[in-house]
């Protein structure tokens, strides 16, 4: 073999290498600084009681016409110096959506302890699910569409809940989703790490919604299941 072109593949697989650590170096501290307009979010939300003022079905739609217009926009704007601060926006406001439930969870004696065991239980998904991410060596690309599919069913199941109003299927739909995004988690960031993604600002997005979906479904059963009421 000639061995200027076993180092010129050398090189190329260690730029390769440095790349995708590099994307997934600053999807980490986009993903920490998006943390900080959620709570933001969450905390002028329970505080002015903005969401709480709206009746649910316009909640629901600010929500999905909020969310999904955000996301269209950080698409748009993921190659531009927009993309941060839209990205940053999309946090802020889904912050804001979860203040409703941070806001009930908060009437009960026992709130502030189940926020903090929500929080340190998506904490532990998400670092058990990073570290499985940097230890599989095959490929999950095909994990894909299954996991789209059972998102976009969860979507349809939860807005049908809505009309339904059922305890037994909002606890269904909790559990599932926990499980289904902790997958989502583990598939967005190994996509990043074997170079499928080399869009940080995507794989944030990605990553973020995954891990609000899981906090946001640890919450409710925390709520429904952990929850007492001063006498």
């Amino acid at each position: 073999m000639n061995p200027l072109s076993n180092i010129a593949s050398t090189g190329y697989v260690d730029s390769s290498v440095q790349q995708r650590n590099k994307v997934l170096r600053n999807t980490y501290w986009l993903l920490a600084l998006s943390m900080v307009p959620t709570v933001l979010g969450a905390w002028i939300g329970v505080s002015t009681g903005i969401v709480r003022a709206m009746s649910p079905g316009v909640g629901l739609v600010v929500f999905l016409v909020g969310s999904f217009g955000l996301m269209f926009a950080i698409e748009k704007t993921k190659n531009s110096a927009a993309g941060v601060p839209v990205l940053l926006a999309f946090t802020f406001f889904m912050g804001l959506m979860l203040s409703r439930l941070v806001g009930a969870v908060l009437g009960l004696s026992n709130g502030a302890s189940l926020i903090m065991t929500a929080f340190a239980g998506t904490g532990a998904v998400f670092l058990g699910m990073a570290t499985l991410s940097s230890v599989i060596k095959r490929d999950l690309s095909s994990m894909g569409k299954f996991l789209f599919i059972g998102a976009i069913l969860l979507l349809v199941a939860g807005i049908a809940n809505f009309f339904i109003q059922s305890s037994a299927l909002m606890i269904t739909l909790s559990v599932l989703a926990i499980g289904i995004f902790s997958a989502f988690i583990l598939y967005d960031l190994k996509r990043v790490q074997d170079g499928h993604e080399t869009n940080y600002i995507s794989a944030t997005l990605g990553v973020y919604l995954s891990i609000y979906n899981v906090f946001q479904s640890l919450l409710a059963l925390l709520g429904i299941f952990g929850g007492s009421r001063d006498e």
